[in-house]
């Protein structure tokens, strides 16, 4: 045996003794070592095939933009009174617009003057005049509308990325669609309703100020005094589990919110022995911290997440080193969902689910063995087709057809691809076109032959002059699954996949193996007449 066929023949060996040992875990599972686990992960089933959820959610941009208004409009307001300028008050109006309101024109410029230097982006409106008092309107731009839309979808997508990466699903699919839409599928998810209700709480915390001296039962009876807000704390009964929720006016302000946090987690508190969320803020957010806790001594601080109050304890000391809890008779799941969330970062806009379609798994396992049968079918047919036509040849060309296989399995496999029910379409596909390329050879193989060519000459002049019209046939398909994969979404993309491993181990096995079973065949003897 020539060192090029041995140098042949170990490398198909290695890669077969590879694409075994990757397809291991995905065979026999928890049966194998720990090592052997580790190193590579089991063929990823998609949600079609392992059950799971599909949902479409829609992004409400125009709260986003109504958000941005009311930080514009409290920032008017601190900036109006760090330049002692005299005025009645901001509000939001209609229209994405905000109305300043003044004691008279001089007061008026002032105040345009103060926004184009801190608020260029708005454009000033009309001058109105009503009840002798001046009004100042200013309005965001259209462009600056549509850059707050885009972010506010563009940021969703990723908060709700983070969540779902924190909710440890695997091979979770995120995409972005038209109209402000987001297609989430989580493959293999068992509890569809905490996924829901982790993907679309919004979860902004907000730290204000309880207002003191105010009836909470007068504020429920519609007497709010100004700049007070009305909230209910939510109180949970630690004997009978009974949620109550107790009315508390705070101050409108917020002093201090969840964008500045660093990181939170799940802790347990030793006197009760009840979970709770510890945070931890980040520079500037401890800061701001330290300031509000030293100014507000004595004083109750609630501490808000989606307008609910979960506690609102009273300041005693400064606190200065940047950290807090958020308690509220949690369950240990809700402890965890409410650090997901706050770790993953706040939704900009608040998100509606749309679409909601529940995969079981027993419509997965159907697919997969519908899968499986139409592979096996096909495969007998191809094998049973080339046994007849092309003899004991056609026999080589069926051992390359479940090498393929295998090879294809394992490519899966090692990329971490995941195998979806279009994926196994594309298996199909390959099935048929794994014999494509053997057919060619063996066509030339017979022309060779009829020229009066012996076996071993027939053989390399039927793979040399087939090699060029293989890859080109084999070329061309690749690039239209690789554009597939590029452009397509979900199930076009599961289909792209499999397609262009399929061709790629094609290619290798009906070239390169094929041609080794030939060569190692007719080292060992001398073949006059070739069964094809």
């Amino acid at each position: 045996m020539s060192n090029s066929l041995k140098i042949r023949t170990c490398v198909v060996l290695s890669c077969l003794v590879l694409a075994l040992g990757s397809l291991g875990p995905t065979l026999f599972g928890d049966n194998l070592p720990d090592l052997w686990r580790k190193a590579f992960d089991p063929i990823h089933l998609g949600l079609d095939l392992q059950g799971g959820m599909h949902l479409v959610l829609g992004v409400d941009a125009d709260k986003a933009v109504e958000s941005r208004l009311d930080t514009i409009v409290d920032q008017t307001d601190d900036l109006l009174r760090e330049k002692d300028i005299i005025f009645k008050r901001v509000d939001r109006s209609s229209g994405e617009r905000i109305v300043v309101t003044v004691y008279d024109e001089e007061a008026g410029l002032q105040v345009d003057a103060i926004m184009d230097e801190s608020f260029p982006s708005l454009e000033t409106m009309t001058l109105t005049a009503e009840g002798g008092y001046v009004q100042k309107h200013y309005r965001l731009s259209d462009n600056e509308i549509a850059e707050i839309k885009e972010f506010a979808v563009r940021q969703a997508l990723e908060t709700l990325r983070n969540r779902v990466d924190e909710f440890g699903v695997s091979e979770p699919t995120l995409q972005r669609q038209a109209d402000n839409r987001i297609l989430i599928q989580l493959p293999g998810i068992k509890d569809p309703q905490r996924a829901i209700d982790l993907l679309g709480k919004t979860a902004l915390l907000e730290f204000k100020m309880v207002m003191e001296g105010v009836s909470p039962q007068d504020a429920a009876a519609g007497n709010l005094p100004q700049g007070g807000q009305l909230l209910y704390e939510r109180r949970v009964d630690n004997r009978t589990g009974v949620v109550t929720e107790v009315p508390l006016v705070v101050e409108n302000k917020t002093v201090l919110t969840g964008d500045l946090l660093s990181n939170a987690q799940v802790r347990i508190d030793n006197r009760f022995n009840e979970p709770y969320v510890a945070i931890d803020f980040n520079s500037v957010g401890a800061k701001r911290f330290d300031q509000i806790t030293a100014s507000n001594i004595n004083r109750r601080m609630a501490i808000v997440l989606d307008d609910t109050v979960y506690s609102a304890p009273v300041i005693r000391e400064r606190i200065s080193g940047g950290s807090a809890q958020v308690s509220g008779s949690f369950s240990e799941q809700e402890a965890t969902d409410l650090a997901i969330v706050l770790r993953a970062g706040s939704l900009p806009a608040p998100v509606n689910i749309l679409e909601n379609r529940t995969v079981g798994p027993s419509l997965g396992q159907d697919s997969i063995n519908q899968g499986m049968l139409s592979i096996l079918i096909g495969g007998f047919l191809v094998v049973l087709a080339m046994l007849i036509y092309y003899r004991l040849s056609g026999l080589v060309a069926n051992v390359v057809l479940i090498l393929n296989l295998i090879f294809i399995m394992a490519m899966l496999s090692i990329l971490g691809a995941t195998l979806t029910l279009p994926g196994i379409a594309g298996i199909v596909l390959t099935v048929g076109m794994a014999v494509d390329a053997n057919v060619l050879i063996f066509e030339r193989i017979r022309e060779e032959l009829r020229l009066g060519r012996t076996v071993k000459a027939a053989i390399e002049a039927g793979y040399a002059k087939a090699f060029m019209t293989i890859i080109d046939a084999n070329i061309t398909t690749l690039i239209a699954a690789l554009v597939l994969f590029q452009f397509g979404t979900g199930p076009v993309k599961g289909f792209a996949v499999t397609l262009s491993v399929g061709i790629l181990a094609s290619l290798f096995t009906a070239i390169f193996v094929s041609r080794l079973i030939f060569d190692l065949f007719l080292s060992r003897r001398t073949v006059d007449r070739l069964s094809i």
